[in-house]
């Protein structure tokens, strides 16, 4: 197949648009665009808590009612302050609910609870029907979550760039508002991040905690040359898979429960930081905020190229090395200056030396320094990526390089920790990934994990023993280089996926949780 740029919905998306996509994407029985006459608007995110019996039956109804094919449908109600006007739809928005006075259809077919390793039942035991619903409710919104994430991409987010941040910023909120969250901006000085939270059927339970990034390693104009592009099942693009693709997979799970009529079983908090790709140097105060109480922490990275969830992942530290010389002119007074470019270069060779340890890895990803070939170099630095498989080796090394000196007489050297995560180790016996493998059995899925190289924001609460997995996002391959690219098949899939994990209890995951 030829490649074909994807081309924008009906509202085009530049790179500082803040609407570009609000109401342009449609699935049949998500979003009538042919209604000239009705204006929908999202339902109430938080009726009352329903017995499992109406969610049941909701369930049922969702799965064997034909879909709507009249354009005047009557809109719901949305619920005071989670939308900002009854036409700034998410382009996910879910449908308006059936009226409560229809008789419901026959029973869906029974998918049978699938057992867990211990013998117990399966998590939707509680919930008969719901994962005949979750896949075929996903097959039919797949669709419109890829072109989410296409249209996401074209808004270009490279960390550090404020106003195009908030700018992405803004359209995620209008999006996740429009499922039934609560959404509050956090000002950063490198753009704003976002705090959100939909409200579960029981409200007294931990809360879940999702986390997730909207910055991205490219550059603006990156577009220019390489547009978002469908070709061979696949969908490519700068950011499609870290983490944009991940985002609007969970933006099209909480549209698909809120057009099943479902709410998370439990609170669920989400929060969207705007810095994660130079180490979340300011939004990890809001992730710390919010693993108080956490019941369990997801993260929406990408997952191993195969599908695998990530268990663990190794600690990573970015460090500024700085050297300060003395300038003179290279050709008459050369004796009179301190190259800083030079003794960075021996610096950057012992420091090699440092790090030849096992389960430590070094990559000097930026070197810059000097101002002209006829000028002794009086500063030069180098921004250093390490990585640790063990707290003890990240220590280790990082204090060695704090006790790094000159040398070379008149030469200075600085060491800064730009960022830092610590180590999340692999633990034995894990209770969630057990429950997520146990969730995908019954969606018909056959899903594993295990550790990862990379590190990101679900390091910090797996490093202290929360309950923690990542690799929620979309599969693909690429994250960081030119082939970036998710996987159209394994779209519905992951939205099913995370959408029953919204909606059933969680297990009990460690000896102080709840439910």
């Amino acid at each position: 197949m030829s490649p074909q740029a994807v081309q924008p919905s009906a509202t085009p998306t530049g790179t500082t648009a803040t609407t570009a996509t609000t109401g342009a994407i449609s699935t049949t029985g998500l979003i009538s665009t042919t209604a000239a006459t009705s204006t929908p608007v999202a339902p109430d995110a938080t009726p009352a808590p329903a017995p499992v019996d109406t969610v049941a039956a909701a369930v049922a109804t969702a799965v064997t009612t034909a879909e709507p094919t009249s354009a005047t449908a009557t809109p719901g109600t949305a619920k005071p302050g989670t939308t900002g006007s009854a036409t700034a739809r998410s382009p996910l928005a879910p449908a308006a609910p059936t009226p409560a006075a229809a008789p419901p259809p026959a029973a869906a077919p029974h998918t049978p609870a699938v057992p867990d390793s211990e013998g117990q039942p399966g998590p939707t035991a509680a919930l008969p029907g719901l994962p005949l619903a979750l896949t075929t409710r996903a097959r039919t919104l797949a669709g419109a979550v890829r072109r989410r994430c296409a249209d996401l991409a074209r808004i270009e987010s490279p960390s550090g760039d404020a106003p195009r941040l908030d700018a992405l910023a803004e359209e995620l909120a209008a999006g996740f508002r429009a499922t039934g969250a609560t959404v509050r901006r956090e000002p950063g000085p490198a753009g704003d991040h976002l705090v959100l939270q939909w409200d579960g059927r029981d409200e007294t339970l931990p809360h879940l905690l999702v986390v997730g990034h909207h910055d991205t390693v490219w550059p603006v104009g990156t577009l220019a040359d390489w547009p978002v592009t469908e070709q061979d099942g696949t969908l490519s693009g700068p950011g499609v898979v870290d983490m944009k693709g991940g985002l609007a997979i969970l933006e099209g799970a909480f549209a698909l429960l809120a057009d099943l009529g479902q709410r998370p079983h439990r609170t669920v908090r989400l929060v969207v930081v705007s810095d994660e790709e130079v180490g979340s140097p300011d939004g990890r105060r809001l992730v710390e905020r919010q693993l108080r109480g956490a019941a369990a922490v997801l993260g929406l990275e990408p997952p191993h190229p195969d599908g695998r969830l990530k268990t663990a992942r190794r600690g990573s530290t970015r460090v500024r090395l700085t050297v300060t010389g003395r300038e003179a002119h290279a050709g008459n007074d050369a004796a009179d200056g301190v190259s800083a470019v030079d003794e960075l270069v021996d610096q950057l060779v012992a420091v090699r030396g440092l790090v030849s340890q096992p389960g430590t890895e070094l990559n000097a990803g930026r070197i810059s320094g000097g101002s002209r070939a006829n000028v002794v170099a009086g500063r030069a630095e180098a921004e250093l990526g390490l990585r640790f498989s063990t707290t003890e080796a990240q220590r280790r090394t990082l204090d060695n390089l704090a006790r790094l000196t000159a040398l070379r007489p008149g030469a200075k050297v600085r060491t800064e920790v730009l960022s830092s995560r610590p180590a999340w180790p692999e633990r034995s016996g894990n209770p969630l990934l057990r429950h997520v493998r146990s969730l995908a059995a019954v969606l018909g899925q056959q899903l594993d994990g295990g550790p990862a190289g990379g590190a990101g924001d679900t390091n910090l609460p797996g490093s202290r023993g929360l309950p923690t997995l990542d690799g929620f996002g979309a599969v693909g391959g690429g994250a960081h280089a030119r082939h970036e690219h998710i996987r159209i098949d394994q779209l519905a899939p992951r939205i099913a996926l995370l959408a029953a994990l919204l909606a059933v209890p969680l297990p009990r995951l460690r000896d102080r949780s709840e439910g």
